[in-house]
């Protein structure tokens, strides 16, 4: 009994980076705070294109529900997947309008191309790094505030 056991556990696929990575942008497209934060590590990492960390699932949990009530329709756009052991690049584009107000006006929406950098722990993400030029919608929100 217990060496069929063992051959059960063996016979289970083990999660793939690159899903798990696949999962987590899909949890962000739906802009599921708790979603995302279930697919993250308890010591998650988080490194924004400035090089910013923001360490911790709760407190990330945080930042995603703040960066969402300011781009309430933000997505991830991944074009190309590459994926060598538990680290997974992604290419492709951000995009969103940036809410003045709780409106969303056309003017104020913006893409970028981006990239992305997961480091898959188990089935969670345990580093998340975005490269993307901010400067689109930092402008927008220059333009919001005069």
């Amino acid at each position: 009994m217990t060496g069929s056991r063992v051959l059960e556990l063996r016979a289970m696929p083990l999660p793939v980076p690159a899903a798990v990575a696949h999962a987590f942008v899909n949890a962000i497209n739906r802009r599921s705070s708790g979603e995302i934060a279930a697919l993250m590590t308890e010591d998650h990492v988080f490194i924004d294109s400035l090089g910013t960390r923001v360490t911790g699932r709760q407190q990330m949990q945080q930042g995603w529900q703040g960066y969402f009530s300011m781009v309430p329709d933000y997505t991830i756009t991944v074009d190309e997947t590459f994926a060598e052991g538990a680290v997974v690049l992604m290419f492709g584009a951000a995009q969103g309008t940036y809410s003045s107000g709780g409106s969303l006006r056309p003017e104020d929406r913006w893409q970028t191309p981006a990239a992305w950098r997961a480091v898959v722990r188990g089935a969670s993400i345990a580093e998340w790094r975005v490269y993307a030029d901010n400067d689109p919608i930092r402008r927008i929100i220059a333009r919001n505030r005069q």
